[in-house]
């Protein structure tokens, strides 16, 4: 029995004197800015429930839709003034950008509403900023939805723009040690080319992140499962990039109900086999059983997942089991699904033993990165070194990666945790910390007060 004790206590000063016990020293210690610029430094694992054309910063937008050498005259104009031209089929929206092209076949009083981005005095400037970003009072899930989600099309449409904006996620991507991007984008061939040169890229292969692409279509157009169907076709036909299928919209509008499609994903099932399946699914205030009707459709991770907690007996089917949830802090607080995140579900389904990891969604649009999600969570839910690291790996594990580079991806990010504990595991565990330089985003200085 002595020695039983005694292996107990010498367990138990084991466990104290490791990380575990560091890093509940840090958080207790940190102050807000700290704890930042430490988690800026954590080894990240991947950012699997991200919107490619939602996720560039605004100021990066506008380098590169300002930049000739990047849209080789192919500029871009904003609208600045809505006057009702007879024949106007745009939505009735301040700053919707298009085109030269598209601008060139408007009539004179079309024109006359449009503006070249590069022509913008700073005050205009700043608002065409303001109007890609929910940085207002009163902005939520409408603005985002009819509004940001329209400005933003026409410039992920440019190709060059988009190998450009590319190379700069990736790079900043990079700077957080972010270390895989599974991105959900409607590209077509001409986009597609463009996304290949942008990872061939120097640039990008030195920012030392991977990316695949999954092909979403909105589910509740009216031809959506016209839609789904070509979606599959695409993606079988481009393996090399695109690792699966999504579906986006808003879960508020029942015309793209999960069981809508039930029949078409067997259809797609006989046909092509080896395609992955991630779906939005309980991004909804209400109770409902959106996850479970979205995992009939086959799916293996769950976007969102939020009315899940409302659903026992999905909540008992995926605990501990290969299905995922991609949770999303800020988004889900923005779009005010749940704006007061002390009552998100996350931790519930981390500790309840649902596999969940976190992400930034549309990080472009909330201005924010991946360091704030992990902020959020520490400060919202006082997340253990466990459990952190358990959400990295989760993020690599539950991905779509071939099998060969998620092998890779899990054994890099095994080591860098290892390297980041030793860097950090000592009594002056801020000395490291002066030599990291976080980029504050603008969600977490405006919402975090992070300077």
């Amino acid at each position: 029995m002595a020695l039983w004790i005694a292996y107990i206590l010498t367990a138990a000063a084991a466990f104290a004197g490791g990380f575990d016990a560091r890093f509940e020293t840090i958080k207790r210690e940190a102050t807000a800015r700290e704890l930042y610029s430490l988690l800026y430094d954590l080894p990240k694992g991947g950012d699997i429930h991200h919107h490619l054309g939602l996720s560039s910063w605004a100021s990066d937008l506008w380098a590169s839709a300002t930049d000739s050498a990047i849209h080789k005259g192919n500029e871009f104009y904003t609208r600045m003034q809505i006057k009702g031209c007879q024949g106007d089929s745009f939505p009735a929206l301040r700053f919707l950008n298009i085109d030269r092209k598209t601008y060139q076949q408007l009539a004179d009083c079309g024109q006359s509403e449009f503006q070249p981005l590069s022509k913008l005095t700073a005050a205009e400037r700043d608002a065409w900023h303001s109007s890609l970003i929910l940085d207002l009072p009163g902005e939520g899930r409408n603005e985002f939805f009819e509004a940001i989600v329209l400005r933003s099309v026409a410039l992920f449409r440019n190709p060059d723009l988009l190998k450009d904006q590319m190379i700069r996620m990736l790079r900043r991507y990079g700077r957080e040690n972010i270390r895989y991007v599974e991105s959900q984008t409607s590209s077509a061939a001409a986009q597609v080319d463009a996304i290949r040169s942008a990872l061939a890229s120097k640039e990008a292969v030195e920012s030392g992140v991977a990316m695949r692409l999954q092909n979403v279509i909105i589910r509740f157009h009216p031809q959506a499962e016209e839609n789904l169907k070509k979606a599959y076709e695409f993606v079988a036909a481009n393996r090399d990039l695109f690792v699966g299928v999504n579906m986006a919209g808003r879960e508020d509008n029942d015309k793209g109900h999960a069981l809508r499609f039930l029949d078409t994903f067997r259809q797609m099932r006989r046909t092509h086999s080896g395609i992955h399946l991630s779906i939005h699914g309980g991004e909804k205030d209400s109770p409902g059983s959106e996850v479970r009707h979205t995992l009939l459709l086959g799916a293996e991770r769950i976007g969102h997942g939020l009315n899940l907690i409302t659903d026992p007996d999905t909540m008992l089917l995926m605990r501990n089991g290969r299905h995922l949830v991609e949770s999303n802090l800020v988004s889900n607080q923005l779009l005010e699904y749940t704006p007061d995140l002390s009552k998100h579900p996350f931790p519930e389904y981390l500790r309840f033993g649902i596999p969940v990891c976190l992400n930034t969604d549309d990080s472009g649009v909330w201005d924010s990165q991946f360091t704030d999600e992990y902020f959020l969570a520490i400060r919202h839910f006082k997340l253990t070194w466990k459990e952190v690291v358990t959400i990295g790996r989760n993020s690599l594990a539950y991905s779509f990666a071939e099998p060969e580079l998620k092998a890779k991806l899990l054994a890099s990010y095994d080591s860098a945790v290892t390297a980041f504990e030793r860097r950090y595991d000592r009594s002056d565990w801020r000395a490291p910390l002066n030599s990291v330089r976080p980029e504050v985003s603008g969600y977490a200085r405006r919402r975090l007060g992070i300077d």
